[in-house]
């Protein structure tokens, strides 16, 4: 059967830090933050000023938009896997609100841009693990350990921790409890499609209905079917 999965965006397929330290240095200055492309450490923020370039991205119109993606190619061959498998995508985000126009929708309009299409968006505050659990999810891919571990303990579902700075002992922590780990989503994609691979057939499950009637093959959408032209009236 066609796989469920569930893609945490920032860490996994946005550079938040960047985007969030790039705010910073408008908010407070350079010398608040510290060197930056340069392989340095930036500067520990304190909380207060963490909390001033919070209140800067909820007044800034769109904010969520400007968020440079780490793998564009790689979200687009995410998408050409998933139509081509009829996998089900599902994108997962805690984003808080800005300016503008809803999370919802900025982070719908990114994904279109990096080349996957009509993306399903769902912005949940609470737990992975009960969201994974409802959706039926068979694999989640998040950049939080804390989600990786709730998502495991909560259903059947696996999990894959991206780690894309090295961590020897938290990539340990995760592969001692079962959680796949990569560092990449070109290094994600390929494990992904083993899964497909490896899933039990449902070869000796019942049935549903439906599936006792044979259907005519029908053509698929094109690759992008915002180009599919409108029916006639």
């Amino acid at each position: 059967m066609p796989l469920r999965l569930g893609f945490d965006i920032d860490g996994v397929l946005a550079d938040f830090r960047s985007a969030f330290r790039t705010t910073a240095r408008e908010c407070l200055g350079p010398q608040a933050v510290g060197p930056d492309n340069d392989g340095d450490t930036p500067l520990p923020l304190s909380q207060r000023d963490v909390e001033k370039v919070w209140a800067h991205i909820a007044r800034t119109h769109n904010w969520w938009m400007q968020v440079g993606a780490y793998e564009p190619a790689e979200i687009a061959r995410l998408y050409a896997l998933a139509r081509a498998a009829r996998w089900e995508v599902f994108f997962l985000t805690k984003r808080p609100r800005s300016a503008g126009d809803p999370v919802q929708f900025q982070t719908q309009s990114w994904l279109e841009r990096q080349g996957f299409y009509l993306p399903a968006v769902l912005t949940v505050p609470g737990s992975r693990g009960e969201l994974a659990n409802s959706l039926r999810l068979d694999l989640v891919v998040d950049d939080q350990i804390v989600n990786c571990v709730e998502i495991i303990g909560a259903g059947p579902a696996k999990t894959m921790l991206m780690i894309r700075d090295a961590d020897p002992t938290l990539a340990k922590h995760a592969t001692d409890r079962g959680i796949g780990v990569v560092t990449s989503l070109a290094e994600a994609l390929p494990a992904v499609v083993r899964l497909q691979e490896i899933l039990p057939t449902r070869i000796g499950k019942p049935l549903r209905l439906m599936d006792w009637f044979t259907k005519k093959p029908e053509a698929p959408l094109p690759l992008n079917p915002r180009l599919e032209r409108p029916l006639p009236d």
